[in-house]
């Protein structure tokens, strides 16, 4: 899992480095935060849970109006939900996400992105109150690997600074089918972040 990780953060990198051979590379930092889902049959009264994105990203510049995005996040995501076999608690999935957005520039500044996320597993709880307290334990119901989407607008400022909005989607099923019943479960949900270029 961690290996995974490793080679697909050095292959982010290895883009830019050919990249930056050709054109100027731009870096950044970005953080905000995130507005997650889960969707399944096997949920009930769903409702999203608040969490955050962290990470760094590079803008290759391939013309005029035309980026390639690529970006390496922590990303925390799940569901508020009941479940017959879990109860009603708060299934938490925390993801290294390994996005590769076309941008293209409508205006000075203003941006579409678009493009697949390369989404890694990396923790997973499952949160309930007993009425003694909350309570914490590990499911492994997670599936390691997610493939996803992103689809979203971006502002960029003269001084670097941008701002966010996007739309994340998970193709793939969230849970290891090994572990959860045949009802396919689905990450999605809304991120807004601020960030800086340099």
């Amino acid at each position: 899992m961690k290996k995974s990780v490793l080679i697909a953060v050095l292959a982010v990198f290895g883009l830019t480095t050919t990249a930056s051979a050709q054109e100027f590379v731009y870096f950044g930092v970005k953080g905000g935060v995130n507005f997650s889902n889960m969707t399944s049959d096997g949920f009930e009264d769903e409702n999203s849970r608040t969490g955050f994105h962290l990470g760094l990203l590079s803008e290759i510049p391939l013309g005029d109006r035309f980026s390639v995005q690529p970006e390496v996040l922590y990303s925390t995501q799940g569901t508020e939900a009941y479940n017959s076999s879990l109860g009603q608690g708060e299934y938490q999935l925390d993801y290294v996400h390994v996005p590769v957005l076309a941008k293209v520039y409508l205006i000075d500044g203003l941006s579409l992105e678009a493009g697949p996320s390369f989404n890694f597993l990396v923790e997973e709880e499952y949160e309930f109150d007993s009425g003694a307290g909350d309570v914490e334990f590990d499911t492994e119901m997670g599936s390691t690997f997610e493939f996803g989407g992103a689809l979203g607008a971006s502002y960029k400022f003269n001084n670097g600074f941008f701002a966010s909005a996007r739309y994340t989607h998970g193709f793939t099923d969230a849970f290891d089918s090994d572990n959860w019943d045949d009802d396919a479960v689905n990450n999605n949900g809304f991120q807004l972040g601020v960030g800086l270029m340099f």
